[in-house]
């Protein structure tokens, strides 16, 4: 796959996901904080999630890019492990539960609004960091992932692990409206 192919491919998404965000903004705050059950999320919850990923995935992204040394390179080549990630991400028909770490876990916190604004703004920094990214190799410069710093994944993986992870739960929070 080109470079610029799946940079445009993940930009879209990702205003995409923003707009998909900003039309939340209209439910009412009893919506926003609605629970199925005990245990599912609310849509604020499911863009906190996500919120508490950006925080890790954005600064190290930015970092790898910033520090890197390799030239930019027209071709990306996914990793198997970073591959099999980002295909886990994607949502599938009936989505398909995953277990997540309890530090990611948001479930029962005291959400506002801000959440939203705060979603949105990190898909702002994302769409400058793939922007950025047309200028480095996204098979040879490689990031970090938040579930070990031993495992390092291809940055075309760690962007389309995150944007998916991202589609996922978006998906997840639209199924919530009522």
């Amino acid at each position: 796959m080109t470079s610029e192919v799946l940079i445009n491919e993940l930009i879209e998404l990702t205003q995409k996901h923003m707009n998909d965000v900003q039309s939340f903004k209209q439910l009412s705050t009893e919506n926003l904080n609605l629970k199925p059950s005990a245990e599912s999320w609310s849509i604020l919850e499911c863009i906190e999630h996500l919120n508490r990923y950006g925080d890790f995935y954005i600064p190290e992204i930015k970092k790898r890019i910033e520090d890197s040394k390799h030239n930019k390179s027209d071709t990306f080549k996914s990793g198997i492990l970073g591959n099999y990630f980002a295909k886990s991400m994607l949502p599938k028909e009936k989505l398909n539960k995953m277990k997540t770490f309890a530090s990611m876990n948001p479930n029962n916190s005291s959400l506002d609004r801000s959440v939203l604004d705060k979603f949105i703004h990190q898909q702002e920094v994302i769409l400058e960091l793939l922007t950025k990214a047309r200028n480095t190799n996204l098979s040879r410069v490689k990031t970090s992932i938040s579930i070990s710093k031993w495992i390092k994944l291809r940055l075309g993986d760690t962007f389309r692990v995150v944007i998916y992870h991202n589609l996922r739960h978006i998906i997840q929070a639209k199924n919530l409206i009522t």
